[in-house]
């Protein structure tokens, strides 16, 4: 069943909501393959939801670091782990098992429970200095820092 995206998945940051309704639409485009048994597309749209999924991880830590939410270490260890998750079904499926069923509910559940719970967790705390980092880094003036961060 598709996942359809209700309010209550919103955090009311721009940038997060559109990304995780984009990893919705992925999970939707892979149930799109499977009920066209298209097992090549299955792994194309698998490859592409991995790939977004770790920039999407990669964003939103980032944020939380530069915002200072206290949880940042616990919150990065839960993508860590649903990575290697994925990376196994990832495995299996380019090693010819079919696993795309299994890895759809997963999918689907996992998202659900990290944006109702994980994700909801730092909004209180960060939302008001997140959102000021995302409009600061879409201005430019996230390059300088980020360089400058990294030539220190």
């Amino acid at each position: 069943m598709a996942i359809i995206w209700t309010r209550e998945l919103c955090t009311e940051i721009d940038e997060i909501d559109q990304q995780h309704e984009r990893l919705v639409d992925y999970i939707n485009q892979l149930e799109g393959a499977i009920k066209q048994q298209n097992r090549a597309l299955v792994g194309q749209v698998l490859d592409e939801l991995v790939d977004y999924t770790l920039s999407h991880f990669a964003f939103e830590e980032s944020l939380l670091e530069e915002a200072g939410y206290k949880l940042t270490k616990p919150h990065k260890a839960v993508h860590e782990m649903f990575v290697k998750r994925v990376a196994k079904y990832q495995d299996k499926h380019n090693d010819g098992e079919n696993i795309a069923e299994q890895l759809l509910g997963m999918l689907g559940t996992w998202l659900i429970h990290h944006i109702k719970r994980d994700d909801m967790a730092y909004v209180a705390e960060v939302r008001g200095s997140i959102c000021a980092i995302v409009e600061d880094r879409k201005e430019g003036n996230w390059l300088s820092r980020s360089l400058g961060q990294f030539f220190r």
